[in-house]
């Protein structure tokens, strides 16, 4: 009872600080100030009164939005005494193996910059700057040639620094459960079972109402769809992030999805947002860096060949580009695993005082990236709001799915969880699959990775992403890719070889996400 009053302590002081740095905190303070000469507000009562405003005006919800985003968002506190580094990664191993693989990016990086001739960042001359500021929002016609440009790295190669991870403590006496485990993840952490992701994903059942199933053509919309919908303009007249995260669960309506994100991810767009936008964008007109011509690289091998996101280009060069240069993300790496690359000024090399991060934001962007952005752009329009919502977005889901760690969110875990799904509720076609040299994860970690973006239509990926933010948790892609394998089984179970295991799988535009899901979970036998 006491350690649980001293975390929840713990966790209010930490958030009390975060918000104490915002901008909410300075407008909160101006209408408590601007609030004492209401006539309303007496002394002898003004804790109470001024309570009383913030919840009549509106101020109150806005603080407990921010409070639960921060909540979402924030660790579990760890033991007082416990380092900074267990806030990033408990597991030693898993530090270890983050920093070697890093520093592998950082040597690929290094020698292209090497083998090119191109400095890290450069000022651009001033014709340039006006150069590209004239074309800002046509930045897809331009064709600079990117043909000796490689991405730094592709999910094939994070795959194989996955499956040569260890727990040195379980190479001499590994225990008989795990050694049962013939799949490519060998590290023993926790991961759900079928009954345990029931639980967890209970408003999935067959008896709820689902967006995705219960809005088809066969059944009238009236006994779902149109019910859903009111209650979804409910939600937001409250506005409240809890309410909304909690309906979306079952899916949002096309019309309210991009309100319905925002309040969850606590994205008002203010002036200063713009603002700060606006600051990003002359940053990326007044620099050029190397990492540059990787988002534009990127941006032309993914996105510009992709039926439903070529038509976006031009958004995605103005958002990657941007969040390269946004300090801010530089917070999320106290409980990323990862760690910020550093670059030091010329000839100060290993001087801690002539170190910056680099790129500004801490991520160096790597094959397929940019399709984390191209869905967003179906539903924001509006530069800074699609910036900010992608922004929030990746430090709160998609930085997991690039680093290695233990948490149950990130790639690791969904890796194993894949694996053991299909090994236990599939064994035949699992074991099928590992006798002809097809391992199914080697099929599935680049739908992972990417979060299924580029891989599903965009209307079932809307509706998967929905998932993710109402459990706020990346499971559920494990899920899917255990529920496609079941989907194909039949054809799987009789290709002799991996390239035609993939080929059974090269095409998932057709599936529909939510009845896969649905079956898996809840009719398969356990």
């Amino acid at each position: 009872m006491l350690q649980e009053e001293s975390d929840l302590s713990l966790i209010i002081a930490q958030i009390v600080q975060k918000l104490k740095g915002s901008n909410l905190y300075s407008q909160l303070e101006r209408q408590a100030w601007a609030s004492l000469q209401r006539p309303e507000i007496k002394l002898e009562s003004l804790k109470e009164d001024i309570k009383e405003f913030f919840k009549i005006s509106g101020w109150e919800k806005k603080l407990q939005n921010a409070v639960y985003s921060e909540l979402n968002v924030f660790p579990l506190p760890s033991h007082p005494a416990a380092p900074p580094e267990h806030l990033k990664e408990p597991l030693v191993y898993m530090r270890k193996a983050q920093g070697s693989w890093e520093k592998r990016i950082l040597k690929s990086l290094n020698s292209m910059c090497t083998e090119l001739s191109i400095p890290l960042a450069r000022k651009r001359p001033v014709g340039e700057q006006k150069e590209l500021l004239n074309k800002w929002n046509e930045m897809g016609t331009d064709e600079p040639d990117l043909s000796l440009f490689r991405p730094v790295y592709a999910p094939k190669d994070f795959l194989e620094v996955l499956i040569n991870l260890r727990n040195p403590n379980y190479e001499n006496g590994d225990s008989l459960s795990f050694r049962t485990h013939l799949g490519l993840i060998q590290v023993p952490l926790k991961v759900k079972d079928i009954p345990e992701l029931k639980e967890c994903f209970v408003e999935l059942g067959l008896n709820i109402g689902q967006l995705g199933i219960d809005d088809s053509t066969q059944v009238p919309p009236e006994l779902f769809e149109n019910e859903h919908v009111r209650i979804g303009q409910k939600v937001l007249a409250e506005q409240d992030s809890a309410a909304a995260q909690q309906y979306i669960r079952q899916g949002s309506p096309t019309a309210l999805r991009a309100e319905l994100w925002a309040l969850i991810l606590n994205i008002s767009s203010q002036p200063e947002d713009v603002l700060y936008y606006e600051q990003l964008k002359t940053n990326v007109i007044q620099h050029d860096l190397l990492v540059d011509s990787l988002i534009y690289k990127d941006v032309k091998l993914t996105a510009s060949n992709d039926d439903y996101y070529f038509v976006f280009e031009d958004y995605l060069y103005q958002v990657l580009l941007c969040f390269s240069r946004d300090t801010s993300v530089l917070s999320h790496f106290a409980f990323n695993s990862a760690s910020p690359p550093k670059s030091y000024i010329r000839g100060k090399l290993g001087l801690e005082e002539y170190a910056v991060f680099y790129p500004p934001n801490g991520v160096i962007p790597f094959h397929g990236f940019s399709m984390y952005v191209a869905p967003l752009c179906f539903l924001y329009h509006e530069p800074s709001k699609l910036y900010q919502i992608f922004r929030e977005m990746y430090v709160r889901f998609f930085f997991r799915l690039h680093s290695i760690s233990s948490h149950p969110s990130g790639i690791v875990s969904l890796c194993l969880l894949f694996e053991t799904l299909l090994q236990t509720y599939l064994p035949q076609l699992f074991y099928h699959l590992r006798e002809i040299g097809a391992q199914p994860l080697r099929i599935s970690f680049k739908w992972m990775v990417r979060a299924f973006s580029g891989y599903l239509a965009t209307d079932q990926l809307l509706l998967l992403w929905d998932r993710i933010l109402g459990y706020n948790s990346l499971e559920i892609l494990a899920v899917l890719a255990a529920a496609v394998f079941a989907f194909r089984a039949v054809n799987l179970m009789e290709v002799t070889s991996l390239a035609a295991a993939e080929a059974v799988l090269a095409d998932l535009s057709t599936l529909k996400v939510m009845p896969l899901l649905q079956i898996f979970l809840f009719a398969t036998v356990t």
